[in-house]
């Protein structure tokens, strides 16, 4: 089953910068992650293989956001 994606940026966004269009697109792309989808589909990867991945994946993700939030909090307390 595949996923449909419509994605897609207007000159009415950019107001007409053509740089920041595709600046734009290329950041929808991978948020998406269309590209890493297409390169995972070009060989066979074994089911446990792409669970492990995905949990490392994920993991690195909540880390990530937690120093964002900590980073953030910071901000917060060194304003005060």
């Amino acid at each position: 089953m595949t996923k449909k994606y419509n994605i897609g940026v207007t000159s009415k966004e950019t107001r007409g910068n053509v740089e920041k269009m595709i600046r734009k697109f290329t950041k929808k792309v991978k948020r998406e992650r269309i590209i890493e989808e297409v390169r995972d589909r070009k060989r066979y990867k074994k089911p446990s293989v792409a669970k492990k991945e995905k949990r490392a994946r994920a993991q690195r993700m909540r880390l990530k956001e937690e120093r964002k939030r900590r980073k953030a909090q910071e901000r917060r307390n060194r304003k005060k």
